[in-house]
């Protein structure tokens, strides 16, 4: 019966045939034949591309054409090989001259050819340890004189410091360099993920006597996990790392366990509280989830929108607090307008209209009667005619919109 043999366990007969026959013969294979070393000449990254049939369609998506030729550039014509992601569930998608780790990995043929294989790829190699871009021009010596610098010295070990705003690089047909663009800095036992514009993630902790706005209360080891969009550190020294400023960066979240984040809320103004009114945003150091942004938007699409508290619900504006909706209801054992000190009780509208009609009720009685006697008979006759008038416009007093019980 023949023993056969699929995927991974394929490959490792084919790479170690004496686990299978028994003899000592071990192919001659070396690491440098396993991982190749390759600059992406073209990526398809969508159905515009002229490759997109020819990878595969939208199963394609991700593939690389690549040049194993490192110091020289591809002709104009040159169409490469083809790689396709390692990875199916984590995206990170090269630049054009970026270079990256190539596998002999299985394909969708092992099935009918066990030694069927594919070229894949792994995240682009970290040549400038920079979230931006790790790109490399085919020919360092290519640049202008006035960044040819930046690649010389780079060569020779040094940081790569981009100094006049961009550089010469290809890197696809939307992807313009950022000379602004900082790194994370790391601390002890950070995990981060970062973004090549200035978003991350970074599942972090406390740490003391460190250069961070977050580790001003509890301990080292406590966790915050912080993800921002949009970095507010806007020095042109982009090699230069950053951390994460919750007034600067455009958008971010902050879950906390105990820090204090030093948040400047647009208001915080207290004044409708008689006691233990919340504490300011930037002193609260217990567990809390900031939101912070231009502008919040809390929308649904099927159910309900549910505010809970375990005090109070604060809504604090500069300008005003507007609510638009069909129908406004509000039950509480009491409800005070205008100020937390208002005594002042609403008047019932059904009750009190119905009060003052029985009153102009018993007026027109008397007025019948003083108009009988001559000294009165004129004076009342005014009053006659006009408590009609009075009685109809005491439904208009009555709101159409504002009910109490």
């Amino acid at each position: 019966m023949v023993n056969r043999l699929y995927g991974f366990a394929a490959q490792n007969s084919n790479l170690n045939p004496d686990l299978n026959n028994g003899t000592n013969e071990k192919r001659d294979f070396k690491i440098d034949n396993l991982i190749v070393s390759a600059r992406v000449v073209d990526i398809v990254l969508d159905e515009t591309h002229p490759l997109f049939k020819e990878v595969g369609e939208w199963n394609g998506l991700g593939t690389i054409v690549y040049d194993t030729d490192l110091s020289n550039p591809p002709p104009v014509s040159y169409q490469g090989n083809f790689a396709k992601p390692l990875y199916p569930n984590t995206k990170n998608y090269p630049l054009i001259n970026e270079i990256v780790f190539l596998l002999d990995l299985p394909n969708t043929q092992i099935g009918d050819i066990i030694s069927s294989t594919n070229k894949y790829y792994v995240t682009p190699v970290s040549l400038w340890n920079h979230p931006h871009h790790n790109g490399f021009p085919s020919n360092p010596n290519t640049p202008p004189s006035s960044q040819r610098v930046d690649y010389t010295q780079s060569i020779a070990g040094a940081v790569r410091r981009v100094t006049d705003q961009s550089t010469e690089i290809f890197l696809g047909n939307t992807f313009i360099e950022r000379e602004n663009i900082h790194p994370l800095l790391p601390f002890e036992g950070d995990v981060m993920m970062e973004g090549r514009w200035g978003n991350s993630i970074r599942f972090g902790s406390t740490v003391k006597d460190r250069p961070n706005n977050w580790s001003s209360t509890g301990s080292n080891g406590d966790p915050i996990t912080i993800l921002r969009n949009g970095q507010g550190d806007n020095r042109a020294e982009g090699w230069v790392p950053t951390t994460e400023n919750i007034n600067k960066d455009d958008s971010s979240i902050y879950l906390t366990s105990t820090q204090k984040i030093p948040i400047n809320a647009s208001s915080t103004n207290y004044n409708s509280y008689t006691s233990n009114s919340p504490s300011n945003p930037s002193e609260y150091s217990n567990k809390q989830i900031l939101i912070n942004s231009g502008r919040l938007v809390f929308n649904t699409t099927q159910d309900h929108l549910l505010l809970t508290s375990k005090k109070s619900i604060n809504l604090n504006a500069i300008s005003s607090v507007n609510i638009d909706t069909k129908e406004y209801i509000a039950k509480s054992d009491v409800i005070k307008l205008g100020s937390k000190d208002a005594t002042e009780p609403i008047l019932k509208g059904n009750a009190l209209v119905t009060e003052l009609q029985n009153l102009i009720s018993q007026i027109q009685l008397l007025v019948v009667a003083l108009q009988a006697v001559s000294q009165t008979s004129a004076a009342a006759g005014l009053v006659s005619s006009e408590l009609p008038k009075i009685s109809a416009n005491l439904e208009l007093t009555k709101s159409k919109v504002n009910k109490i019980i």
